[in-house]
């Protein structure tokens, strides 16, 4: 079922959300507006997308929307933003995907008792089908007045909010960690003598072909690494670099420091 939607803050994450859920229909242009400070973002999202949009909230536009998107950055004065929809009496399902702000924060703003809230980490893998958002909900938020919506973007996976900040760090970022790998390893490619063309087809066709086999086959990655490894062979000489080096570490690190940026975030403002 097609949702109206009125999404404030015109961003690269909503514009994401926007263009995935336009495309399979969970929502429709007539019906959906966008608010955003900035001249040149909102004549970019209407000419691009021609859905409404304005540069001033203006609550009275609620009563016409299913959903509200709020999209701002952690920074900016969300709390203001929430206590106008709060204000608003129209009691539509929030959704949330400012990095670091609680649904405890966001049910304080609102200053309305029982407002349904969902947190979501949006995944940036929007137009491909892949990556999984993590979405939270209060007490009095349904999933299935946002389900649909949600999965119009991406798959879902409804945790506890207090795997919010974790799950922030890992999955979502977690396109960050593969760009750099692939960057890497085609580095070492054109390194190795392969121009540039070479080293990038071959590694991509081996970062999905090794996906695809930890997908099909069910097995632990060192089951898979004993197949390449040949004793005194070139795998497990590469191997042997590997495990020597701190790219294990690298990564780990990487993690736990998205992970308490994300947290530390929330408690900026």
């Amino acid at each position: 079922m097609t949702k109206s939607l009125y999404a404030i803050g015109g961003g690269q994450m909503v514009e994401a959300i926007l263009r995935a859920s336009l495309e399979r229909q969970a929502i429709s242009v007539e019906t959906t507006q966008v608010v955003d400070i900035s001249p040149e973002r909102v004549r970019y999202l209407s000419e691009t997308y021609h859905v409404s949009t304005s540069r001033e909230f203006q609550p009275e536009r609620l009563r016409n929307a299913d959903l509200i998107l709020l999209g701002v950055r952690p920074q900016d004065d969300w709390a203001e933003i929430a206590k106008q929809i709060g204000a608003s009496g129209q009691k539509k399902p929030l959704i949330s995907i400012i990095a670091g702000v609680t649904i405890e924060q966001l049910e304080d703003a609102l200053g309305v008792a029982g407002y349904p809230v969902a947190r979501i980490i949006p995944n940036t893998l929007t137009d491909t089908g892949f990556g999984v958002s993590g979405a939270s909900l209060n007490a009095a938020a349904k999933q299935e007045d946002v389900d649909e919506f949600l999965k119009s973007f991406g798959k879902v996976d409804y945790i506890p909010e207090e795997q919010i900040d974790i799950y922030t760090g890992y999955a979502i970022a977690g396109p960050n960690y593969v760009y750099n790998f692939y960057l890497a390893l085609t580095n070492a490619g054109v390194l190795g003598g392969l121009s540039r063309k070479q080293a990038n087809e071959i590694a991509l066709e081996n970062l999905q072909g090794a996906a695809k086999m930890l997908e099909i086959t069910g097995k632990h990655p060192y089951e898979l690494l004993d197949i390449n490894n040949s004793a005194g062979g070139v795998g497990i000489t590469a191997q042997h670099e590997l495990d020597a080096s701190h790219f294990a570490a690298g990564i780990q690190n990487a993690v736990l420091a998205a992970i308490n940026r994300t947290t530390a975030l929330g408690k900026e403002k």
